[in-house]
């Protein structure tokens, strides 16, 4: 196309409606799944608007998420990326209007005499004082400034979006290491019963081998029981520590020991959400942030193709000049101009072309990132539910397996300490027991966590209540 025939039409059409260079953003048709995997228990009416980790019935864990909130470094650090793209748009958006400024100066000057004959009348040296008042305003005919504004506003949209993504994971991160928390001091408590109660049994066989009743091999068995239960607990206690120190971090302080609640065994499980696949474009801050991506990237398509159009700015300024400080504020002092500005790039070596095409490019990477970050959305709820329901599946056959392990260890002692078996019936059925009831106790925390998984990867309207807990504090620095 010939820039120089069209510019006059467009022109006219700028002048009389105003046009925007560029393609209108419209939400991209994306193939997604009917359903989620479908839940074989019953589900329970939608929670996603609710504070669904109150409903495990933890206080401490309620103030945990409340500190997270309010006191989370990286929730600051979103908060202010969040603030800094909403300023922008004040920057960008500021073109629109006209450009005022004023500018006052004074100089002293002395001229060489042997360059030139001075002038009668004029003095050398001489003073000049001036004060103006300036104003210039690009006419934003093709929408540059509009795009670009357009762009602010989508990138803000975008950090905000990224801040409630972080407010997401924090409030599951809290209530996930929580729950394991409490999972480690079971394990704790069952490893220190167990090392406690193999201690008592070494002390046995040492005496029944020490009157004869019993063989060295016996109380071999018996201490490599006890060392057995022995080397489990330094490493619990290690991942206890971790755990603690990661939940202080979630609440914004130092490492150190941290309060507990109820028990694993006492926590209550929260209701669990059922929603449509439709509804989560509107719910997952991942996606809208994604989105909002493509809108500043379309828009910035737009304000590249302007530059190949004409720039129009008014300018003007009205002010005094006079040498003397007195003369200044007189009439005869008044300086002004006024004019307007038209520039037309006719040849710039490709470089509106390049930032054309580098803004289409930015464009498509956007849409498949769109694309990307949607199909993962719908595959991260599908592997919530699948672990939800499957962990509540092994964990129901877990406990069956930890009763009839620990029937079949009672009556192993019982028959051990009437002489109807050897103690090695005994080393294998504790051996059995130890390592399933270590288990056991991990499932119960797998099956807590998995529901803070699914209500993570569905988002909804939890988020903005996880965000009420704030208030006013979440705009301290």
């Amino acid at each position: 196309m010939k820039t120089e025939r069209f510019v006059p039409v467009l022109l006219l059409a700028a002048v009389l409606g105003g046009c925007v260079m560029g393609p209108d953003y419209h939400r991209p048709d994306i193939a997604v799944p009917d359903a989620y995997r479908p839940l074989t228990d019953d589900a329970l009416p939608t929670a996603l608007d609710s504070r669904w980790w109150e409903s495990f019935g933890d206080p401490v864990l309620n103030g945990m998420v409340l500190q997270a909130v309010r006191n989370n470094r990286n929730l600051k650090a979103a908060l202010a990326n969040s603030e800094k793209a909403a300023a922008a748009i004040m920057q960008a958006r500021s073109e629109l209007f006209p450009q005022v400024g004023v500018d006052a100066r004074t100089t002293r000057e002395r001229l060489s005499e042997r360059d030139a004959e001075p002038v009668i009348g004029v003095p050398n040296p001489q003073n000049n004082r001036q004060a103006t008042l300036s104003a210039s305003w690009e006419l934003d005919f093709w929408g540059r400034i509009r795009r670009l504004t357009e762009s602010a506003e989508a990138d803000a949209r975008s950090m905000e979006q990224a801040r409630r993504g972080v407010l997401l994971s924090v409030v599951a991160d809290v209530v996930t290491n929580y729950i394991n928390l409490l999972a480690l001091d079971e394990q704790l408590k069952i490893a220190q019963s167990t090392s406690d109660n193999y201690a008592e049994a070494l002390r046995i066989a040492q005496l029944q081998f020490k009157y004869g009743v019993t063989s060295q091999m016996t109380v071999a068995q018996a201490a490599s029981q006890y060392e057995t239960a022995q080397s489990r607990i330094p490493p619990i206690r290690h991942s206890i520590a971790a755990t603690e120190n990661a939940l202080n971090i979630l609440m914004g302080r130092n490492p150190g020991p941290v309060m507990r609640g109820l028990t694993l065994d006492k926590l209550r499980e929260p209701a669990v959400p059922a929603d449509l696949p439709s509804n989560l474009l509107l719910r997952r801050p991942d996606i809208l942030g994604a989105e909002q991506d493509l809108i500043a990237a379309n828009a910035m398509i737009g304000a590249a193709r302007a530059q190949y159009f004409p720039t129009i700015s008014l300018t003007g300024a009205f002010g005094t000049s006079s040498e003397s400080l007195n003369n200044l504020w007189g009439g005869h002092a008044k300086v002004w101009n006024f004019g307007g500005v038209v520039s037309l790039p006719l040849f710039q070596g490709g470089a509106i072309r390049s930032q054309v095409e580098q803004a289409e490019a930015g464009q498509r990477a956007a849409l498949a990132k769109y694309e990307s970050v949607v199909q993962s959305a719908f595959a991260d709820v599908d592997n919530a539910l699948s672990l939800m329901q499957e962990s509540k599946r092994q964990l129901s056959h877990e406990t069956l397996l930890v009763g009839q392990l620990d029937d079949y260890a009672r009556l192993a002692r019982l028959q051990y300490k009437e002489g109807y078996s050897a103690y090695s019936v005994v080393l294998q059925a504790e051996q059995s027991l130890f390592p399933e009831q270590l288990s056991l106790a991990q499932l119960k925390a797998t099956s807590l966590t998995s529901l803070a998984g699914l209500y993570k990867a569905l988002g909804g309207g939890w988020i903005d209540r996880a965000d009420e807990l704030g208030g006013d504090e979440r705009k301290l620095p």
